[in-house]
């Protein structure tokens, strides 16, 4: 086992023969004979564990102990000291020592306890970093803690610092936007610049200008020179977002651009070179497009190199309820209101819920509680009437007719014979007889169940443990 060790000794000679013994194990070793000198070292890092003596000329080791704890460095200690008491032993590890040395130590006991130490400070390493990437709530702009997030996050930190083009698919409303700041954020551009282009709010004849600008002259109400997106992206990102409502025409252009790194202004015969790191998104399915010819085909793939997708809302489980929480907190601030939770209702309706709007018509429904209702948690009276009886039509079967659209005419109440009028159940009776349906075509499996229903697992779980509990 290897590692880097920093040993804090004041003797001259014991340091030499504490660097020998680590040497000879195969260990990078560097000595220093005080404490000032051990707090530089540490501070720059660089070190997974410290041997450290107490009695030292300028400071005590007790105080070498307190910085690394301060400080959080990420650093493991051995205390080694000649003053053998169990006060001095106990005060070492509450100071976050890991193990504790009599002078004088033979080079078997130090060989042991340093790789007995180093290899539960590589452990822990290990699950800090494991839980810091399953833990996360948030990353950068991005809120969420469920499977399919920590997925995202881990794209993003894996292929963010690299040159290649990113292309995020993911229906309207899912956070596309802040997932490509968040991808700029970590990536080596993070000081250049993010140029962002919606395709879909330009006009097909000012897309052109808009991407590689113009001179003055160049068209009707050219009156001066004219940046576009390329040149001010340069040394930065270009996010172009909603890409598959760019025109044919105007796809091959972008292509060269993408291919060459050169573009020339509209009107211009001046050839412009840049650097620029693409990223895409679209909310529709790319490669459909593609097939029904509103997409080129080589476009595509020249982009389509590291395919990243941001899933619904309704697949996001209890992310529903976190997202919805800190959206609250900052609302309530915002419009000086004093919200602090939902109620258990409040949260039931919002699982329940397919949101077709995902994270923005979240975003519209918490702001809808917060400006029309008051106190210190939103209740179920708060709940805008689209949420509340908001019915998922996609669990209604195909020859049930939607009441609701059909109305209540004369004509429709007269027809209804008694008969007809008894096949209709409570309503959690059908989504209960649709969702054990459904469990029994997939043989049992839930989650199979729960995502052909378009519905979190979680959700489902939680429903048949509700009908268990009242005997239903």
């Amino acid at each position: 086992m290897t590692g880097r060790v920093l040993i804090v000794e004041d003797s001259e000679l014991l340091g030499m023969v504490y660097r020998e013994y680590l040497v000879a194990g195969g260990y990078d070793v560097v000595h220093v004979e005080n404490g000032k000198q051990a707090l530089v070292l540490l501070e720059e890092g660089g070190f997974d564990l410290l041997v450290l003596d107490l009695s030292l000329p300028d400071m005590h080791g007790f105080e070498v102990l307190k910085s690394v704890q301060e400080q959080q460095w990420p650093v493991s200690t051995i205390v080694a000291t000649g003053h053998d008491t169990a006060e001095t032993a106990m005060e070492a590890i509450r100071l976050g020592a890991a193990d504790f040395l009599t002078k004088p130590v033979d080079a078997s006991r130090l060989m042991v306890t340093v790789g007995n130490v180093l290899k539960q400070h590589r452990l822990e390493h290990i699950v800090s970093s494991y839980q810091q990437q399953i833990e996360r709530d948030h990353f950068e702009g991005l809120i969420g803690a469920s499977p399919v997030m920590q997925s995202v996050y881990r794209i993003i930190e894996t292929a963010a610092p690299s040159q290649a083009s990113i292309f995020i698919t993911g229906e309207s409303g899912t956070g596309k936007e802040l997932c490509a700041e968040a991808i700029h954020r970590q990536s080596g551009r993070a000081g250049g610049p993010l140029i962002t282009l919606n395709c879909a709010a330009i006009p097909k004849d000012l897309m052109e200008s808009e991407i590689f600008g113009h001179v003055k002259g160049a068209f009707t109400g050219a009156h001066t020179d004219r940046e576009g997106a390329a040149s001010m992206a340069d040394g930065g990102t270009l996010f172009l977002d909603e890409l598959c409502e760019m025109d044919l025409d105007l796809q091959s252009k972008l292509l060269r651009f993408i291919q060459s790194g050169t573009f020339q202004r509209v009107g211009s015969g001046v050839t412009k070179k840049v650097d620029i790191r693409f990223v895409c998104a679209t909310n529709r399915d790319p490669l459909a497009e593609v097939k029904a010819g509103r997409f080129r085909e080589d476009l595509y793939y020249r982009l389509h190199v590291i395919p990243l997708r941001l899933p619904p809302l309704r697949e996001r489980g209890e992310d529903i309820l976190l997202i919805a929480g800190r959206m609250l907190e900052a609302l309530s601030k915002k419009n000086g209101k004093r919200f602090e939770g939902l109620a258990p209702e409040v949260e039931r309706l919002m699982l329940n819920y397919p949101w077709p709007g995902n994270v923005r018509e979240l975003e519209n429904s918490i702001l809808n509680m917060v400006v029309m209702g008051d106190g210190r948690q939103v209740t179920e009276d708060m709940v805008p009437p689209s949420l509340k009886h908001g019915i998922d039509r996609r669990t209604m079967t195909q020859d049930e007719p939607d009441l609701a659209l059909l109305g209540d005419s004369d004509g429709l109440v007269a027809s209804r014979t008694a008969s007809s009028m008894a096949d209709i159940k409570p309503l959690w009776l059908e989504e209960k007889r649709i969702i054990e349906r459904a469990i029994a075509l997939c043989d049992g499996n839930v989650p199979r169940a729960a995502a052909l229903l378009e519905v979190s697992a979680s959700t489902v779980y939680r429903k048949r443990q509700s009908w268990a509990a009242e005997g239903l």
